[in-house]
């Protein structure tokens, strides 16, 4: 079934990506495009029923600035404005704008509220299958959220003609290589490919210090693991990626710069030899998590935490060895396992531990020790850019204080970062 449409034309807010998730939450999909839109590219548009011009802090570009286009003035489709030639400024106040687009899209655009997941899930079970025909896909499935959904989404669209390839740097948190394993390889019957290069990469990471280089030798073994089982595979002429739809804005728009750069948006080669299957890029982030829930993956997976890419290996402060990584992945299980007994993972944003290159004296079974500390950092945030410290109950933090220094080898301290961000970061690296 086929979704009504509510088109926003950037025009310069800032406010872009709010205004289509709000269009979303009354049941009404909605889509940002450039303001230079052509008559083609918006006759290509499905059941566009409404149209909303989005001005802001942005409209001047190279000193000019810009306006709709002509194809966008002379449809016939409603036209709602803000901030644009005269027109009232974007409402400040939550109820305030969704009365409004409530009655632009429903009264005046005949909009109905037919975006839900499973018309969504539908929709892109039909499209995958006209794209991919007989054709195979390859996949990256890191566990993470957005591949994992993927890969659920693929799996119903074209069953064995999806391989998977799941490669395991060593990096990973306890037990998440093997859950990969299991729902996929088991419970879902995917074809999965399971490399197991832990010892290559910490190989390569032996006596790196330096954050940076560390993610760029995890990020560059990665791809050379991943082309290397790829070349084992015929007939692949697809592959899938999680981009999702911040992915595309954060890269960067016509009127606003580019907040980080993600190597799923423009950063692919040129010479790419592989046709992109990316079925969640017009997702916000929630959006991906309902789907991989209405896909039936477990909530383990669907509301997994944020996970850097470089995994443990920017949590195992400095150069990376063997113990003190194994001493991080313990003691952040144990963290994610006392969180969860006391209703701490749903209500806190991000929370792990890190382990510092250096050691402090301690006394261990009445003789002295020499061993690290552990660093707990529990935050929550709405866009990262910002963050608060969440304040654990005493007794909760003892708990985990208490199981940290008996469970896990080579540890004597326990410490809790109370830095908001700024001017600390989320993560240590």
């Amino acid at each position: 079934m086929q979704q009504d449409m509510i088109l926003i034309i950037d025009l310069g807010s800032e406010q872009n990506a709010m205004l289509a998730r709000e269009i979303r939450d009354l049941g009404v999909y909605s889509e940002i495009h450039p303001h230079d839109i052509t008559k083609n590219a918006l006759d290509a548009l499905p059941n566009v029923k409404g149209i909303i011009l989005n001005g802001g802090a942005n409209r001047v570009v190279n000193g000019i600035e810009i306006d709709a286009s002509e194809a966008v003035y002379s449809s016939s489709i409603p036209v709602l404005a803000f901030d644009h030639k005269g027109a009232p400024c974007f409402p400040a106040d939550q109820n305030e704008r969704k009365a409004l687009l409530s009655d632009f899209v429903f009264n005046k655009c005949k909009a109905e509220a037919n975006w839900n997941m499973e018309n969504f899930i539908n929709d892109q079970v039909e499209l995958i299958r006209r794209q991919v025909g007989d054709g195979k896909v390859l996949l990256a499935l890191s566990g993470g959220v957005d591949s994992s959904v993927v890969a659920a989404l693929l799996i119903k669209a074209i069953g064995n003609k999806l391989t998977c390839v799941h490669v395991n740097h060593g990096l990973l948190r306890k037990g998440e290589p093997e859950q990969v394993v299991s729902v996929f390889g088991k419970e879902l019957g995917a074809n999965l490919v399971y490399v197991d290069a832990t010892d290559r990469f910490l190989d390569k990471l032996a006596g790196v210090a330096d954050s940076e280089q560390k993610r760029k030798i995890i990020g560059a073994e990665f791809i050379r693991v991943f082309e290397e089982e790829a070349r084992k595979l015929d007939g692949i002429s697809f592959l899938a990626q999680g981009t999702i739809y911040p992915d595309i804005i954060e890269s960067g728009t016509k009127t606003a710069k580019a907040v980080k750069a993600h190597h799923n948006v423009g950063g692919l080669p040129d010479d790419l030899k592989f046709e992109l299957v990316e079925p969640l890029k017009m997702l916000f982030k929630d959006e991906v998590r309902a789907c991989g829930a209405a896909l039936g993956l477990p909530d383990s997976m669907v509301y997994r935490q944020p996970f850097p890419g470089p995994g443990l290996g920017v949590r195992c402060l400095g150069a990376i060895t063997r113990d003190r990584l194994e001493a991080v992945r313990e003691s952040d299980a144990i963290l994610r396992e006392e969180f969860a007994k006391n209703g701490l993972a749903g209500k806190v944003w991000q929370y792990f531990t890190a382990i510092p290159d250096f050691r402090s004296v301690g006394v261990r079974d009445n003789a002295r020790c020499y061993d690290w500390p552990v660093i707990i950092r529990a935050v929550n945030t709405v866009d990262a850019m910002t963050a608060s410290i969440e304040e654990i109950d005493y007794a909760i933090l003892h708990k985990i204080t208490n199981r940290i220094l008996n469970e896990v080898s080579g540890v004597n301290r326990v410490l809790y970062d109370l830095s908001p961000k700024p001017v600390a970061t989320i993560e240590w690296e």
